[in-house]
């Protein structure tokens, strides 16, 4: 008997006394029989090539297409694991059942890119899960389908050479110099011209400027290291057949150093010594400080300035980069 050919029978079953001869009395009933399933139906595909058309902006972890195999069998006899076989198809994408719809999912693992490649093939199996082991004569429970996943292309923003750049200045370099260079490039096949801008938002002051084709950045004002020592300052990339892509890259500007600072006296107070010091002594100690870097500044020289006449009790050693 075959329950997928036919699952319900109802069979009438009259008894007679008497052996059956004539005027015996009989009795009849109605027998419902139902048959129960075994798992004696692998599933199959419908067909053995599938393809699907996939966006290479597809998010990764999110279903991408369905395949489904068909199995006659009811309950768990029918129901079915999907694997993909292929190594490629593997690394790029993963299966599993839809537990309502038996129905395998196709969710991508990681990032497509049409530029590096078009086309994947995957080998996909479909096996019943619960064996079994009595009817293993007819067979393996298993069967395989082709599917082939086209890559669509999708216009994609700029993408720059870098995260984020750290470009260099001097302080006081005259306006127009140049700091540095960011680049981007289309990632698309048609390879787009890109155009560069700085956003405003941040660099209110304005103190760069960027060559909207060669992406070099420029000072469009002196800069003084001892004010603003970093500067922080984002640049925009678009394509010029379609300046609504945008891209954004952080660049940081460090101001050097150039000794354009002289050191000051720390001490302006009146010193005040007793008649009765000795000569030698030291009566005061005179430091000074320097708004320069460490290495235009880390020492001084002290000495009486020239041109006024030296008072012959006092004299000043100088501790040679001391600093006093």
């Amino acid at each position: 008997m075959d329950r997928e050919a036919r699952e319900h029978y109802s069979v009438v079953i009259q008894a007679k006394d008497m052996a059956g001869q004539v005027g015996g009395l009989s009795g009849s009933t109605t027998v419902n029989i139902t048959l129960t399933d075994i798992n004696d139906n692998p599933p199959k595909f419908p067909q053995k090539n599938y393809q699907v058309f996939v966006p290479e902006s597809a998010q990764v972890g999110k279903p991408v297409g369905k395949i489904k195999a068909n199995d006659d069998d009811i309950g768990i006899n029918a129901e079915i694991k999907y694997s993909i076989l292929n190594p490629e198809g593997a690394g790029m994408f993963s299966i599993s059942t839809d537990k309502d719809t038996r129905e395998g999912v196709i969710m991508l693992r990681k990032q497509l890119n049409y530029e590096k490649k078009k086309q994947y093939s995957l080998h996909i199996a479909a096996e019943n899960t619960h064996l079994d082991p009595r009817l293993s004569y007819l067979g393996s429970f298993k069967d395989d389908a082709t599917l082939k996943i086209t890559v669509g292309d999708v216009d994609e923003p700029p993408v720059f050479s870098l995260d984020y750049y750290i470009l260099e200045v001097y302080e006081n370099a005259k306006v127009g110099s140049e700091v540095g260079a960011v680049t981007a490039r289309d990632p698309d096949s048609k390879n787009s011209p890109v155009r560069y801008f700085i956003d405003r938002r941040e660099d209110k002051e304005v103190y760069f400027d960027i060559e909207s084709i060669s992406g070099v950045i420029r000072t469009t004002q002196l800069l003084d290291r001892e004010d603003t020592p970093w500067h922080n300052i984002t640049v925009m990339a678009t394509e010029e057949d379609n300046p609504s892509l945008q891209s954004h890259v952080p660049v940081t500007v460090q101001v050097l150093d150039v000794n354009d600072n002289p050191p000051k006296i720390n001490t302006e107070d009146e010193i005040i010594i007793c008649e009765s010091t000795r000569a030698g002594q030291v009566i005061q100690t005179i430091t000074a400080v320097d708004k320069d870097d460490f290495a235009n500044g880390k020492g001084f020289s002290f000495s009486f300035p020239g041109g006024v006449p030296a008072n012959p009790n006092f004299t000043i050693k100088d501790n040679e980069g001391m600093q006093k």
